[in-house]
């Protein structure tokens, strides 16, 4: 039997076929897993896609692919984006405008959104609703979430998480007094503006610790007096100058004329 030499032409397509198949095997065993694995029944996705088609067709198509300049592809957003956007009753949109605001959601059920849900997950992959072992904050350490809310929030929605505003008319909300899932989400999903936090790059115990952080913000309330909007220096100096320096310049002229 003739021997296979290693400088055969075949020897290299072999190499690079076991190469491949051991970096595929590696990246499974180390990459980072999903927070939720909620499988997706064929019923709900069929009961989502009529609600969608009555409710979300009109801006996003009715198979879910976009519909130009009018409204984006839902391909690949997944379940979670679905559950962000309209539990918090920013879609459907009720006006076309710069940014979708946060509103009371009062038209859709839990049921009725997951199972919109389902559907947008059946047109692609997407981050799926968060377990609730991760939106549990009590599990989480407000300290080491503050130091990443710092690092990556601050700039945007301000230290104590009063929100702020942005270019072009758009905003960055407060984040306070919103539920963990959503805030889970939205770092998930990186709704408008917000960049994505994908599992890759902030893991879901760091997602957790950052909702401990911000619901650690509500539970201090403001000390200090008047936060003036939270909004930092700024307001402050503001009402010094203003306020303050008005009061001193009376108290001056009542003085004066006392002496008068």
């Amino acid at each position: 039997m003739p021997k296979v030499s290693r400088r055969h032409p075949a020897m290299l397509a072999l190499l690079l076929l076991v190469g491949l198949l051991l970096t595929g095997t590696a990246y499974a065993a180390i990459a980072p897993k999903q927070a939720s694995a909620t499988a997706v029944s064929a019923a709900d996705a069929k009961k989502g896609e009529q609600l969608f088609v009555a409710n979300c067709a009109t801006c996003h198509g009715n198979n879910g692919l976009g519909i130009k300049d009018v409204g984006p592809s839902l391909v690949g957003v997944g379940a979670a984006s679905v559950d962000f956007q309209m539990g918090t009753g920013r879609m459907p949109m009720a006006k076309p405008d710069v940014q979708a605001p946060r509103i009371k959601q009062e038209k859709f059920s839990d049921e009725d959104i997951a199972d919109i849900g389902a559907f947008v997950a059946a047109l692609g992959p997407g981050p799926a609703v968060p377990d609730a072992e991760w939106t549990d904050y009590t599990k989480g350490d407000p300290g080491k979430g503050g130091e990443i809310f710092r690092v990556n929030c601050a700039m945007c929605h301000g230290s104590s998480g009063a929100g702020g505003a942005l270019t072009r008319g758009k905003y960055a909300p407060k984040v306070t007094g919103v539920e963990p899932q959503h805030i889970y989400e939205a770092m998930e999903t990186g709704p408008q503006s917000m960049p994505k936090f994908n599992d890759a790059n902030l893991s879901p115990e760091a997602k957790r610790d950052v909702i401990a952080y911000i619901k650690g913000q509500e539970s201090a309330g403001n000390p200090g007096g008047n936060p003036l909007g939270a909004l930092g220096p700024v307001p402050e100096g503001l009402f010094i100058w203003t306020v303050g320096l008005g009061v001193l310049v009376g108290f001056a002229i009542w003085l004066g004329q006392k002496s008068a």
